[in-house]
């Protein structure tokens, strides 16, 4: 069989000279050839594998559009797939079919013949999209195969003496292989919370994938205890107390990266509920075209943050994403020559060369604690995490009045509302229309599936709803293997934005009714929630579905 370097030169993708730089360079590395001549920027990984197909007539397969055969994987380990870049997929006439990355490896299909006794159809793919189809198709199966183990071996009482020290024998452990490969799972489908339920009958754990909750397993109700029990150790909590709720926290590595977790415990009729937000731990993402802000709402958000003092607000429920608008706005003002202090419950994102304060109610560092002794750091920049007291408010208020920039989130349904909850606070109306500078409303909206986008003709009140000329089409995913079925992958944001005007200054000292508001806003160029999410439906990005989920109002 030929060499890779021989086959990228007979196949026009490299000379030689630029192979003798490849080989000059592989020296002294463990890498492999394909691996450096990516690297050097010679050449893209689909390039190498169109040279290796053209040679040897395998065809490359996109493994995103392939429902790839339970059965098959059951063939291997996932430890094996990784170590040697392969992939079963299924199985044609007999044959067994895999994915592979380096098909010069021929040991790998021999390998795979003698394990299934199964003649082999090799097929490349490139490295990241095996790498994908593993994490996607192991990780249920192996959280799945922990619960049956735990079915079977029940041993409570042990479970509930283990000590936070890991050792072979714990790990072991059916309820620990059990709780690592559910967290494990969790984070490989790029969940946001795991909700562990106990019922009458059995134990319901689902995960919520782009704000929309599924369940993953089912354990027997005599397991509840041993779960709750492992959870707790892992999140320092007492496993004795079963009467009132309790919050902790969990750290761990899971391949290679680390992963903070918060953990809530909540006493129900059949026992005690666990549910664990994953927080993100990287900051590459900290951008407002991650965030999806359009160029009309780019703008009105410069012209809130350019001003040098006052308080900007980003309102919404609970995950609506509003932690990480606050973190990107804080993220474009971190430079050498600010100080940026910041006081948060939890700290979800680590930014560096920003003072981040955790609250700890315990032992009294609250919100309104922390920002009075942050006051004393001699701050430019000042975040709070969000104001839930009247207390938190004023001080962030009376903050944003004497020079400082102020970032919080307020739980509200719209921008205007905000305005009102801080003066229904007992902020007295001239001291929020001094401070306050802008408000940010958000909502999260599901993403069509880019890889199932179909058209489709609008019935006559989608038509009416979004005033579509006649034969405009719309978009909704079919469902795939790519989004499960769903038709949905990935959210983005839409937004209301209310700058505080003289105009608005003067309705709020007046204390005006949020409709007379929300007019002068409207007039003033604020996009409301609906109609920011009807732009990203004409766009072909959601549906209306997912418009009048999240923006739907009784008038």
């Amino acid at each position: 069989m030929k060499r890779l370097g021989d086959i990228l030169i007979d196949s026009g993708f490299l000379t030689a000279a630029e192979l003798a730089e490849a080989l000059s360079a592989q020296q002294g590395t463990d890498k492999r050839l394909g691996e450096v001549i990516v690297d050097m920027g010679l050449l893209s990984e689909l390039d190498i594998l169109r040279a290796i197909s053209s040679q040897y007539d395998i065809p490359i397969i996109d493994l995103q559009n392939v429902d790839i055969d339970p059965e098959a994987t059951k063939t291997v380990t996932e430890q094996y797939c990784e170590e040697n870049l392969v992939i079963p997929i299924g199985y044609d006439e007999g044959k067994l079919v895999i994915a592979l990355y380096d098909p010069l490896n021929i040991l790998v299909t021999d390998d795979l013949r003698f394990r299934t006794g199964n003649e082999v159809i090799a097929m490349l793919a490139p490295k990241n999209a095996i790498y994908e189809a593993i994490k996607k198709n192991f990780g249920k199966e192996v959280a799945q195969k922990a619960a049956a183990d735990l079915a079977e071996d029940l041993d409570i009482e042990a479970m509930k003496t283990l000590g936070e020290q890991i050792t072979d024998e714990v790990n072991q452990a059916p309820v620990v292989k059990l709780v690592n490969s559910m967290i494990d799972f969790a984070i490989r489908a790029s969940s946001s919370d795991i909700h562990v339920e106990p019922m009458e009958d059995r134990v319901r754990v689902r995960i919520r994938i782009d704000g929309v909750l599924s369940e993953i397993m089912s354990n027997p109700i005599a397991a509840r205890d041993a779960i709750i029990t492992r959870l707790k150790i892992l999140a320092g909590l007492n496993i004795a107390e079963k009467r009132v709720p309790q919050d902790g926290r969990i750290q761990t590595i899971i391949n290679g990266q680390a992963v903070d977790m918060r953990v809530s415990v909540l006493p129900t009729v059949h026992g005690e509920k666990t549910v664990i937000r994953i927080l993100a731990k990287n900051d590459a993402n900290l951008n407002r075209k991650y965030l999806g802000i359009n160029a009309h709402n780019n703008v009105m958000i410069d012209r809130i943050v350019k001003v040098p003092q006052g308080i900007c607000l980003i309102s919404g429920p609970t995950g609506s994403g509003k932690t990480t608008t606050l973190y990107t706005l804080l993220s474009e003002k971190n430079e050498p020559e600010t100080n940026i202090v910041t006081v948060e419950d939890p700290v979800e994102i680590q930014i560096p060369g920003i003072n981040q304060v955790q609250v700890n109610v315990k032992a009294g560092m609250t919100f309104a604690g922390g920002l009075r002794s942050i006051l004393r750091q001699d701050p430019d920049i000042i975040l709070v995490g969000e104001i839930r007291d009247a207390e938190t408010a004023e001080i962030a208020m009376r903050a944003a009045i004497t020079g400082h920039l102020v970032f919080s989130t307020i739980h509200t349904n719209d921008a205007v509302s905000s305005i009102n909850r801080l003066i229904d606070m007992g902020l007295e109306p001239f001291m929020v229309s001094s401070a306050l500078i802008g408000v940010i409303s958000q909502r999260l909206v599901r993403r069509i599936c880019t890889n199932c986008r179909m058209e489709y003709v609008p019935d006559p009140l989608e038509a009416e709803l979004l005033k579509l000329k006649p034969g405009q089409k719309l978009y909704q995913g079919e469902g795939c293997s790519e989004c499960s079925g769903t038709g949905y992958k990935g959210r983005i944001a839409i937004h209301e934005i209310v700058i505080i005007t003289k105009a608005m200054k003067a309705l709020i000292d007046k204390r005006a009714t949020e409709e007379e508001m929300r007019q002068l806003a409207i007039k003033e160029g604020t996009q409301m929630l609906a109609d920011s999410a009807a732009q990203l439906v004409l766009e072909g990005i959601t549906t209306v579905r997912e418009m009048n989920k999240v923006t739907y109002s009784v008038d």
